[in-house]
């Protein structure tokens, strides 16, 4: 009979819509995650315009390379494990089952930490695949590097500090991994905040020294730079959640997991979760290639100089996405997870676990990716319309006319068209992460093979053939985030029709009065000869129109932006009758 209030709890519990905790805390983590961005990017940005005076397009392509090389030993060693490790379930778990058979006076504190400690545990995967994934990369970086990146000074130890530093970086996955579970965004924001900061400044300060004292270090200063990041980014992370973990009663060593179960490695790791992690895994190498391509392309088929002017564009171009949408769509992935986790579970049977997912998740799910969708493409709409026309300008401010004359001026144009392709794609990729089961993604895999050779077979015939250089490359991309779209969106229509619910794509747009005022100042800006130094009457008018389309926006769309405020910060009424329901 003691078991029978146990069960009730648990099922009147399941068919309850979530908490409206759980939305203010995804606020709260994309808030802090924004404002993260803009303070590392604005910090990077004003240290960027310093190493611009002394760098070369060469140089910072050669930096481009090693940056690349380390995100990607850093993205094959942690990015699956990463996904799986979000997707834990937040009510049920396999391991509190046991506990309970075994144990059925085990506390909920001991189940709890039970958890945590097998995501700590996993997280030393990471550890294990960057150790060999940095050494090989380095290898095969070296062996196919052009003669002049070579002939770069110091570009072998530069090399082999980034890879000491990937590796460390490494290091702080247990700790990183703790603070996502537990929502410890303001532990994050501090820890990446000041690694940025220490970067930024031991980069510059280290090329200011060298030109000074008239002393070559090619690629070096980034390299040194790098190694800061790591060494903060640990020994902030360890000063916060050493002892948050162990008030929590887990260790962010690896430990065995109480009680043992046939579902566990060596009485540490998760099968289930290994499992899921190695589906991702064979995913994530297609994504990466996908997500990264443009840069093998263009260090194939282009110059250095090309190269150079295509990371500048990008880098600018990007801003939006780095700064607003990332965030957002990493506490989405989040969210998706824990509104979805009965669904998207990796154990059990996924389609009977499904019908326990009650309706006021589902819905409340399509809503908050609703929203999510209208609110990316309002954004975007300002970005299509005024950035194009004053990018240029804009460049030539922050760079000087040195860059304005060669093509980052036109890539950057051009990659303010690609921007919403970037942002509906990301947020519907993160849906797709949380709620697909292996066998799904196993599937998507296979698109993203054929998504792989429509962006290479695109990329070669725009740069190599039709030698358009750095804008074809935009236009393969934008070819590959179509593809992209087109599956992620058949999935997600799927997957919400299944369970009785729509995503309507017809509430995902702006309203018609916003898209046709935005077209008629993009058209206007379009007339107007925006450069330095040129008619103050022309810049001044350009200036009010692109301040008018926002607040046109604005206006316009002003329903719409109080929903979403009042979706995120529930009334005190709302919570008040939660409680009293409880």
């Amino acid at each position: 009979m003691s078991d029978h209030p146990r069960r009730a709890v648990t099922e009147n519990n399941r068919h309850q819509p979530p908490p409206p905790s759980l939305l203010a805390q995804s606020r709260k983590g994309a808030t802090y995650l924004i404002l993260l961005q803009v303070g590392s990017r604005a910090l990077t940005f004003v240290v960027n315009q310093v190493l611009l005076r002394f760098l070369s397009p060469e140089l910072l392509g050669i930096s481009t390379q090693l940056e690349l090389y380390s995100n990607s030993a850093l993205f094959f060693a942690r990015e699956s494990l990463r996904v799986a490790l979000q997707r834990q379930e937040d009510t049920s778990d396999p391991l509190e089952a046991e506990d309970i058979k075994v144990n059925p006076n085990a506390s909920q504190p001991k189940t709890q930490s039970n958890k945590a400690q097998e995501v700590v545990n996993l997280s030393y995967l990471a550890i294990a695949l960057g150790l060999p994934l940095a050494t090989v990369f380095a290898s095969l970086y070296l062996r196919n590097a052009d003669v002049v990146v070579l002939r770069t000074p110091a570009i072998r130890p530069s090399l082999y500090l980034y890879c000491l530093a990937t590796v460390l970086e490494l290091f702080s996955e247990p700790c990183f991994a703790v603070a996502q579970q537990q929502m410890l965004y303001g532990a994050r924001a501090s820890a990446e905040t000041l690694a940025t900061f220490t970067r930024c400044l031991v980069t510059c300060g280290t090329v200011i020294w060298a030109s000074n004292v008239n002393v070559a270090l090619g690629a070096l200063p980034f390299a040194v730079g790098q190694m800061g990041y790591a060494v903060v980014l640990n020994l902030v992370y360890l000063s916060r959640l050493n002892i948050f973990t162990h008030d929590k009663a887990y260790s962010l060593l690896i430990k065995p997991l109480v009680p043992s179960s046939p579902a566990l490695l060596y009485d540490r790791f998760s099968l289930p979760r290994l499992n899921l992690a190695f589906t991702i895994y064979a995913q994530s190498i297609f994504k990466h290639l996908l997500t990264t391509g443009d840069s093998f392309l263009i260090a194939a088929f282009t110059s250095l100089e090309s190269q150079g002017a295509y990371t500048l564009a990008v880098n600018y171009g990007g801003l939006v996405a780095r700064l607003v949408f990332q965030p957002i769509e990493e506490t989405s992935r989040s969210l998706f997870g824990r509104l979805l986790h009965q669904s998207a579970s990796p154990t059990g049977n996924a389609a009977a676990q499904s019908e326990k997912l009650s309706r006021q998740q589902v819905d409340q799910t399509a809503t908050y990716l609703r929203f999510l969708l209208r609110f990316y493409l309002l954004i975007c709409t300002i970005v299509v319309t005024i950035g194009p026309s004053l990018s240029p300008l804009l460049l030539h401010v922050v760079a000087g006319s040195r860059w304005s004359d060669s093509d980052a001026p036109s890539v950057l144009a051009a990659y303010c068209y690609y921007t919403p392709l970037l942002a509906v794609n990301g947020i519907l990729e993160a849906f797709v992460s949380a709620a697909a089961t292996p066998e799904e993604l196993r599937v998507q895999s296979a698109w993203m093979i054929a998504f792989s050779a429509a962006f290479v077979g695109t990329g070669f015939l725009l740069l190599h053939v039709g030698d358009l250089g750095a804008q074809g490359l935009v236009v393969a991309n934008a070819v590959n985030m179509l593809c992209r779209i087109g599956w992620s969106w058949h999935f997600v229509e799927g997957h919400l029709c299944r369970r009785g619910a729509d995503l309507n794509f017809a509430a995902t747009l702006p309203r018609v009065g916003t898209v046709m005022y935005a077209c008629g100042t993009a058209w206007y800006l379009s007339r107007l000869e925006l450069v330095l130094g040129g008619s103050l009457l022309q810049l001044g008018q350009g200036v009010v129109a692109a301040g008018s389309c926002g607040l046109v926006t604005l206006v316009l769309e002003r329903a719409f932006l109080v929903e979403c405020y009042r979706m995120l910060r529930p009334s005190r009424h709302a919570q008040d009758s939660r409680r009293k329901t409880q």
